[in-house]
């Protein structure tokens, strides 16, 4: 693996088998074993802060770095992922949507069988953090934010900061655009609103060659077997698409 693998993931439990939306869903057999292999790899599983140290210099790039996200806050996660997660002592990210909390995620109730499932409280949310999961936002009403009015996004990146910070006392560096969704715009407004890393859904291997705005992650799918699991995380390094990128600040002559 050439630089970081952040993971993607959004809900693990026991699921039937669905025909779309695949990277929505983790079966939690398969998670435990994807866990196993990056224990018998001797994968270094960082949390998204000590990666964006790696990434900036600041600290070594261990071989085989993975960063563990899971987008939306599902109910699942802290059911099914984190007793894993704690079992193999993993740190993780969790990007919640602030304006949504103990709510439900009404965007994925389109899968025939499978309901609309519910997100965490903030209740939940605060117990993270100790756990060994850190916080970070995943906007707060989860809209597409690419080319939308700047009103909406300062509230969207700005207020669901905020939130998220006065829910759980503490600082969140760390943004996830929703559905991947972004343009310069929008990684400048996460900018200024205080962020130090957004994540999107541009699959490839994370380097400093990246803009720590708009780093690229590698979808975990419904199928991914760990021989499949395995191919992501060794061989899918080669970025697929533009990456967004601020125009580095002018120096002095």
């Amino acid at each position: 693996m050439a630089g970081i693998s952040i993971l993607m993931y959004h809900q693990v439990g026991r699921f039937a088998p669905m025909t779309k939306h695949r990277a929505n869903y983790c079966d939690v057999d398969r998670f435990r074993a994807q866990m196993r292999y990056l224990k018998q790899i001797g994968a270094s599983v960082l949390s998204m802060s000590d990666a964006l140290d790696a990434l900036a210099g600041h600290r070594p790039l261990p071989a085989r770095a993975v960063v563990l996200t899971f987008d939306d806050g599902c109910d699942n996660f802290y059911e099914n992922a984190l007793p894993i997660l704690e079992d193999f002592a993993y740190p993780a990210i969790v990007y919640v949507i602030a304006g949504m909390a103990g709510g439900t995620a009404a965007w994925m109730g389109d899968v025939p069988g499978h309901g609309t499932p519910p997100l965490m409280s903030f209740a939940r949310i605060r117990e993270l953090p100790a756990r060994g999961i850190e916080v970070g936002s995943h906007g707060y009403q989860h809209i597409r934010l690419a080319g939308t009015p700047a009103a909406t996004l300062l509230h969207e990146v700005t207020d669901s900061k905020r939130r998220i910070e006065d829910e759980t006392g503490r600082a969140v560096p760390h943004f996830c655009y929703p559905y991947g969704s972004h343009d310069l715009a929008t990684v400048e407004a996460v900018a200024a609103a205080g962020y130090r890393t957004g994540v999107t859904c541009q699959r490839g291997a994370a380097t400093a060659a990246f803009d720590p705005l708009a780093l690229p992650r590698k979808g975990i799918s419904f199928g991914d077997n760990v021989l499949g699991y395995a191919w992501k995380l060794h061989m899918k390094d080669k970025p697929k698409g533009e990456a967004v990128r601020r125009a580095e600040p002018a120096t002095a002559s």
